[in-house]
């Protein structure tokens, strides 16, 4: 007996798209309603997100990794104590803990060029599947250009502004921040990295930052992160700025080259 085709659901003439994009387009409908395998997918889709949100970040696995690595490293904490207050008060997400300043205060403070600073933010997931990956490009570029580096600095609730005071205090010329990007019903774990240039406490604004987001599986892959990224410090270093004032212009040719050798020595 031969199968029947299921004639309930309303084919849509945008369907053939969808081998172009993630965005839920074409999805057909039975009725007025979605069918049940779409409506499926979306219920899953946004359980992926809330939980990217609320699942905590394991930072002494984070910690165990970097150490392994051999990436001198501290966790600190903001002045949001949970992820309830983190995402209610997003001020005190931007400011460290009293405890936290306290413990760098009583640290020496060598001389280094570059503070970086991994954070939750609003993707757990996005941290926990990324940043390790890319400190292991960023890290060794760094170092074989004769960066002086501070220790890695795991924040936990933190927001991207929560650099700016841990930059100052090494008084370090660049400050790289990773964090986790507010999550999508289709990029549940994509990473973001904001670049400031002497970033300062109470004085750094959102204008004074260059950020590169969307690095994740289906998005921007860590070489091409380090690319853009090689590419403002460079920038940074010769305008003495960052920000606005700071474009990025690395071009899909260079950044399917992939090729990060000596990349702040090229013109």
């Amino acid at each position: 007996m031969t199968k029947q085709k299921n004639t309930f659901i309303s084919f849509d003439p945008w369907h053939p798209l969808t081998q172009l994009t993630p965005a839920r387009i074409g999805l057909g409908r039975t009725g007025m309603s979605l069918p049940t395998r779409a409506n499926l997918d979306f219920q899953l889709a946004h359980a992926l997100a809330r939980d990217a949100v609320h699942i905590p970040l394991n930072f002494n696995k984070l910690a165990d990794k970097l150490n392994k690595l051999d990436y001198d490293n501290q966790t600190l904490q903001s002045q949001a104590e949970n992820q309830s207050i983190y995402l209610q008060r997003p001020d005190l997400g931007r400011l460290l803990s009293e405890q936290s300043s306290s413990a760098l205060s009583e640290k020496p403070q060598p001389p280094v060029d570059v503070v970086i600073i991994v954070a939750d933010g609003l993707s757990s997931k996005a941290i926990e599947n990324h940043a390790i990956s890319f400190l292991q490009l960023l890290v060794p570029e760094l170092t074989d250009e004769g960066y002086l580096l501070a220790p890695i600095n795991l924040v936990k609730h933190g927001r991207v502004a929560i650099g700016d005071a841990i930059a100052e205090h090494y008084n370090a010329k660049l400050c790289i921040t990773l964090i986790g990007e507010r999550p999508g019903l289709s990029s549940p774990d994509s990473m973001g990295i904001y670049f400031t240039y002497r970033a300062k406490a109470q004085f750094s604004t959102d204008a004074d930052r260059n950020c590169i987001s969307n690095i994740h599986a289906n998005g921007l892959s860590y070489e091409q992160a380090l690319i853009k990224l090689l590419f403002l410090i460079k920038g940074a270093e010769q305008l003495k700025l960052s920000g606005v004032n700071l474009k990025d212009e690395t071009t899909d040719a260079a950044l399917n080259e992939l090729d990060t050798k000596n990349f702040l020595l090229n013109s």
